[in-house]
């Protein structure tokens, strides 16, 4: 059984020129006679500069290159900013945003045992330890006798005083 060969893409093969069809909106910079067609929307003969329009990427790249580019290339959706937000949501990102939640419910909640009973075994752990944390902190501050005090070296700290402009130009 013959192995098949790697991709090689074909000039004339209907099927090589439908799959490299991805569209990339692009705005037109110049006016450009008889391509009205590609708009259909405006029902004009001429493309107007300032009009954006999706086109084929292999198209852009070719029309865009030249001397003097006739389009300029906008970025696709999936790279603007508030998708590169959601495409950045790895499992990373979304462990530290559920982190800062279980956080939350361990300081603010009071043995919840619902709470509790919809965390996975990891979120379970690290919200009884937060939890116990919090709970010993606490005791710690309520029952600890003894005072924070400053040390002597900011104390005796003396901050040196504002010179008033005036008082230099006098």
């Amino acid at each position: 059984m013959p192995l098949p060969s790697a991709y090689c893409p074909n000039y004339y093969s209907i099927d090589d020129i439908l799959a490299t069809q991805e569209r990339s909106p692009s705005k037109f910079l110049l006016n450009v006679p008889k391509m009205g067609k590609l708009n259909p929307s405006e029902g004009e003969i001429d493309l107007k500069a300032g009009t954006t329009l999706e086109l084929p990427t292999w198209l852009v790249l070719e029309i865009c290159t030249g001397r003097q580019p006739i389009v300029m290339p906008d970025l696709p959706k999936i790279y603007k900013e508030s998708y590169r937000e959601i495409l950045k949501a790895d499992a990373c990102a979304t462990f530290k945003t559920r982190f800062r939640q279980l956080m939350d419910l361990a300081d603010n909640s009071i043995s919840d045992p619902s709470v509790q009973q919809r965390l996975d075994t990891l979120e379970r752990r690290l919200f009884r330890d937060s939890y116990n944390a919090r709970t010993k902190l606490n005791a710690w501050l309520i029952e600890s006798g003894a005072t924070i005090e400053a040390a002597n070296m900011v104390v005796n700290h003396k901050k040196r005083k504002r010179i008033d402009v005036e008082d230099l130009i006098n």
